[in-house]
């Protein structure tokens, strides 16, 4: 029987941060066994930004990195290089043709992108929902794991394979779908700036590949208040966050003795943070030393990204085939 296809990508912009890993990619680890996983690495979203090559390049070899790290296996799940597949930039120009002004302007990302980067409103950014399509569909996914902030984008995708099936009559493409992670494994990683989560450009980021000593300095910095002034009272979001960042790289016993030193207004924030970050430290760590490993074996990334290419552009080619045949691009002789 064959395995559900599974297709993920991550813009090679910044370090992968524990926001990332619990959030993600210690689930793609589990789901390499039982899907059929396509991860990538989106160098071509990324040029959006107009990114220089040094920095690219630096950013694709760090993530990769990171990935193998982090446990993903790529003799069992398919690890490449967005731009090593010119398949998906073909079926992307085929999807163009069929994905429309209005509803490309409408989108949140772009509206959300647009007033970030005013001076590069480019026309990447505008069909950035349709490149994602490409992605997406050229290798047939079943499901696609999305956040929030991907919900319009994968709905999108879900439009671009209706339209194209509908407007050929032929079913090309299956409907990618949402892949929701079980409660338990769906953890929602907050930020140190007392807010919202944790995220590569909001500044508030643990990355795996900090070191200890930014792991300390970072953790001290973090948001708190006075200090709680009832017995028992609830926490403010600020404190929370550090109490959700316990829980998550602590032990349970640990866990239980700050939170019963704040119900009794006994706590002391810098005791708290300098257990958190200890324990972030210890978590982190090996993840870390081999990061460092893989990065200094040019020979094994290099394989690495080979393979994934190859059985990237395998499966990606078989469905460009398909679609050229359906649009009626097949040689006439």
């Amino acid at each position: 029987m064959n395995k559900p296809t599974v297709v993920s990508g991550i813009r090679p912009t910044g370090y992968l941060h524990l926001g990332n890993y619990f959030g993600a990619v210690k689930n793609f680890v589990k789901m390499q066994y039982d899907f059929n996983c396509f991860y990538f690495i989106a160098d071509i979203h990324s040029l959006t930004t107009h990114p220089t090559p040094g920095n690219l390049q630096a950013g694709v070899k760090q993530v990769l990195a990171e990935y193998l790290a982090c446990g993903i296996d790529p003799e069992v799940a398919t690890i490449f290089i967005q731009s090593d597949v010119p398949e998906v930039t073909e079926l992307y120009t085929i999807l163009n043709m069929n994905a429309y002004l209005g509803e490309l302007e409408r989108t949140t990302s772009f509206k959300d992108k647009a007033r970030q980067q005013p001076d590069n409103v480019n026309a990447g950014l505008l069909t950035y929902p349709v490149l994602m399509a490409a992605d997406i569909i050229i290798h047939k996914a079943h499901f696609v794991p999305v956040g929030k902030d991907q919900e319009q984008n994968l709905e999108m995708v879900r439009k671009f394979a209706k339209r194209f099936n509908r407007m050929y009559k032929k079913n090309v493409f299956p409907i990618p779908r949402p892949f929701t992670f079980d409660g338990a494994d769906m953890l929602k990683v907050p930020g140190l700036d007392g807010s919202g989560k944790m995220g590569k450009s909001e500044g508030n980021a643990i990355s795996l590949f900090d070191d200890p000593k930014e792991i300390r300095k970072k953790v001290m910095r973090a948001v708190t208040d006075a200090g709680p002034t009832e017995m028992n009272a609830e926490k403010p979001e600020a404190i929370q966050n550090l109490f959700t960042l316990l829980d998550i790289v602590s032990k349970p016993d640990t866990v239980a003795h700050f939170d019963g030193l704040y119900n009794k207004c006994e706590i002391r924030y810098g005791d708290l943070k300098k257990q958190l970050a200890e324990d972030i430290i210890s978590y982190t760590s090996p993840i870390r030393e081999k990061i460092v490993s893989i990065l200094e074996d040019d020979a094994y990334l290099a394989k690495v990204a080979k393979m994934g290419a190859e059985k990237a552009r395998e499966s990606a080619s078989k469905t460009l085939n398909e679609v050229k045949k359906v649009v009626g691009f097949n040689s006439l002789f």
